[in-house]
């Protein structure tokens, strides 16, 4: 059914991106030259330019944001895609599209344009674009949930694959997308199938999709019917229906898959680590930044705590620990000694305990308070850990955990942390481990810049004392 309908409803979304842009850029040059200080504080102003100037792009400015979000494929059908990555996709086209216009500007030589005009221009475009889009979207999916705008699918397959995508189909009618009815191998006993209609066999699939006149195809079949895939794909060659195949790898995916397209092949990623690209460089940059500035201004704690370790027990200040990190990777972690130097000599590697006799009395309030844990700020400028992050853990416990608890391993796709999601939740110390692992996979599955932000502010608003830290 909306077949008929994409191509107006793509012409649809490229007026209103046009039109979104060209009064983002009219705007820009009114808050530039018209609003009051102290807006016009920030730049001198030698005359008031003609608006006919500005407004004489205002066809480059639509032509080029059309072309550009065409190219990077922003205007294609994003159904299955959640809003959050429809929406930077938005904004990287909206980025590589000003970069152009900037370039393009600077080649008029007749004239000169405001380069503050083309800040607010980013700046406003890109709020107004995000803004519209997602009013939009939702516009549309609550449109789709009520009926409307609706796109229809056959399900071929079989088993939990097949299970598992007409639940989720259900479950998100807001997507548009409805499934008529399942073709399997063979014929049911009944005549539903996961809740939907038994519509026929393999070879009939193409009866099928001209008899009910679906718009999309769902293959999602077992590992045992793995061959069958050539036979399905080749009875759908010379049809004009979408077709998608799912891989029943659901099982597998703890922290979520990615498709890629390497020169023509499709390549599926799972359990990717989420923290890449600008993310990467935004968290490693804040660590590198707040932990050498922490470093600064707590030193003269820093130096008082060293003394006092110094003088209430004999041996070293600072305690060197190897702990897991990225990617499996080990490090020496430092903390300030709380326990004597012959701690772990007779019992070897266990974790501390309520009351524990092997701590030093001033190391007990150490503990207590979380103090002992300041030095690991040198690991986060040094890149070992980062300030947020599932907390490490040593080797000798992790290659016992990673055979009894699932997912473990995952927990190191990305940087260990000084303190986590896990931990302002009130899972650290000898607490359950399953809780505490859950909680980190949920971390780096949802990992957001905005969510270390959180769990700092969390950290700082909690205090550093804990009932389960000894």
């Amino acid at each position: 059914m909306l077949k008929r309908y994409h191509h107006t409803f793509g012409h649809l979304f490229r007026l209103s991106d046009a039109t979104v842009i060209v009064g983002a850029w009219l705007v820009s040059y009114w808050v530039r030259f018209y609003l009051p200080p102290p807006i016009q504080a920030l730049a001198v102003t030698r005359g008031l330019p003609e608006f006919a100037t500005y407004a004489a792009l205002c066809p480059l400015v639509a032509v080029l944001w059309m072309t550009v979000f065409s190219l990077m494929r922003v205007y294609e059908s994003k159904r299955l895609l959640a809003p959050a990555p429809e929406l930077q996709e938005v904004l990287k086209a909206h980025g590589v599209a000003l970069l152009l216009f900037v370039m393009l500007t600077f080649m008029f030589k007749e004239y000169r344009y405001s380069r503050l005009v083309l800040i607010y221009f980013g700046l406003i475009g890109g709020v107004a674009m995000l803004t519209f889009r997602f009013w939009l979207r939702t516009l549309l999916r609550e449109l789709r949930a009520r009926g409307y705008n609706l796109r229809h699918a056959v399900a071929v397959g079989e088993g939990e694959a097949l299970k598992a995508l007409i639940q989720r189909l259900d479950a998100f009618p807001e997507l548009g997308l409805r499934v008529r009815g399942v073709v399997t191998e063979e014929g049911p006993a009944s005549t539903q199938i996961y809740g939907k209609p038994y519509l026929g066999d393999f070879q009939s699939l193409v009866d099928v999709i001209r008899r009910t006149r679906v718009d999309e195809v769902l293959i999602a079949l077992p590992p045992a019917q793995g061959n069958e895939l050539d036979g399905l794909l080749e009875l759908l060659k010379d049809e004009t229906v979408d077709v998608r195949v799912v891989p029943d790898i659901h099982r597998f995916v703890t922290l979520g898959c990615e498709i890629e397209d390497f020169d023509g092949m499709p390549v599926v990623r799972i359990n990717d680590s989420p923290v890449m690209g600008w993310g990467a460089f935004a968290k490693r940059a804040t660590d590198a930044a707040l932990s050498a500035a922490a470093l600064v201004i707590l030193s003269p704690l820093l130096l008082l705590i060293a003394a006092l370790v110094k003088l209430t027990s004999p041996g070293p200040i600072f305690y060197a620990q190897e702990r897991m990190g990225l990617d499996g990777r080990s490090f020496k972690m430092f903390k300030f000694r709380s326990m004597r130097v012959d701690a772990e000599q007779t019992s070897g590697a266990v974790w501390c305990k309520e009351n524990d006799t092997r701590r030093t009395r001033f190391g007990s309030f150490l503990r207590k308070t979380s103090l002992d844990e300041l030095p690991q700020l040198w690991n986060v400028l040094r890149g070992d850990m980062a300030l947020v992050g599932p907390r490490p853990e040593r080797p000798v416990f992790v290659h016992k955990f990673r055979t009894e608890i699932p997912h473990y391993m995952l927990r190191h796709k990305v940087r260990a942390g000084i303190t986590g999601w896990a931990q302002v939740n009130g899972w650290r110390g000898n607490t359950s481990l399953d809780r505490r692992i859950e909680h980190d996979l949920f971390y780096i599955k949802n990992w957001s810049y905005a969510l270390d932000v959180k769990i700092l502010t969390m950290t700082l608003w909690k205090g550093f004392i804990d009932k389960n830290a000894y």
